[in-house]
């Protein structure tokens, strides 16, 4: 299978793949910026071409051959400065790789976990044995082998392995505009939450969460929206989940127990609590219900 646009495979979720893996050559992409965004799986980059990759408040400038290890908590873009991109990126998910450990958890391993630096240079020596794994993979992904995904577990563990034994990009520049640039991605972060739903409750409910998952301290973020904004994450967060339990109160007909579930509220009295302490009122008296 092989997307047939960048925004196919750039998208929120993982291609429909069966097996939960798939790998791509660079050099079959119009590549163009991608913005800031998150995936739904993990992904792998042998690059070669450069380019800038822009990850929190960090630019990383990459300007030789390189392993770039992106994982689904963390959002990030991309751009290309040389016209010509060649290498290959390979995504799968925890689930694929879980057939043969059931153990496995990627987001505690040194290469994907929270705050863990993403890219790794490879040296001319390590080129060409870096560069024949991914090379094995494509062809055994391509192949009529019935074993061959057993094959690709074995490849990706070597590959991240060999990556284990590298020593991390760690000189990155600090973005120009580093505040606005965190303020802008916990808001953007923030509202892609919603609107939310029975299925999909709101999760990212505190500064801490927001500041795991935009790899900085909790500190840094609050500075940072605090400066730019004028206002505290918390004062923000507070802000959205009124105006979202407004709206779910006057336009649908769900009960406020429901409300309080999708709003991330285990019990429903801390729900009114906290919306009677921003607004005055409670949930059933804004909808007009006597209690």
């Amino acid at each position: 299978m092989k997307p047939t646009s960048q925004q196919e495979f750039f998208g929120d979720s993982l291609p429909n793949v069966g097996s939960q893996f798939n790998i791509y050559e660079c050099e079959a992409f119009t590549l163009r910026p991608t913005p800031y965004n998150r995936r739904d799986f993990y992904k792998i980059t042998l690059q070669f071409g450069e380019s800038k990759l822009e990850y929190a408040d960090k630019l990383i400038h990459i300007d030789k051959p390189a392993l770039i290890f992106s994982n689904p908590m963390t959002p990030y873009s991309w751009e290309p400065i040389a016209k010509e991109q060649k290498g290959y990126f390979v995504i799968f998910t925890e689930d694929f790789l879980k057939a043969t450990n059931t153990n496995l958890v990627l987001e505690n391993s040194q290469l994907y976990k929270l705050g863990a630096n993403p890219v790794y240079f490879i040296s001319p020596d390590q080129v060409a044995y870096i560069l024949q794994i991914f090379q094995n993979m494509y062809n055994e992904f391509h192949s009529d082998y019935v074993h061959k995904f057993d094959l690709l577990r074995n490849h990706l563990n070597v590959l991240m392995h060999e990556a284990l034994k590298m020593q991390p990009l760690t000189n990155y520049v600090e973005h120009k505009n580093a505040s606005a640039r965190i303020a802008d991605l916990f808001l953007e972060l923030m509202n892609r939450q919603f609107p939310v739903d029975l299925q999909r409750p709101f999760a990212l409910r505190t500064p801490n969460q927001y500041a795991e998952r935009l790899s900085i301290h909790v500190n840094h973020l609050n500075r940072a929206v605090k400066d730019v904004t004028g206002k505290t994450t918390t004062e923000h967060l507070n802000e959205r989940i009124i105006a979202e339990a407004k709206a779910l109160i006057a336009n649908t007909d769900w009960n406020i127990s429901e409300i309080s579930h999708s709003l991330g509220y285990e019990y429903p009295t801390y729900f009114n609590n906290f919306f009677k302490k921003q607004t005055g009122t409670t949930p059933s008296a804004l909808r007009g219900e006597t209690t």
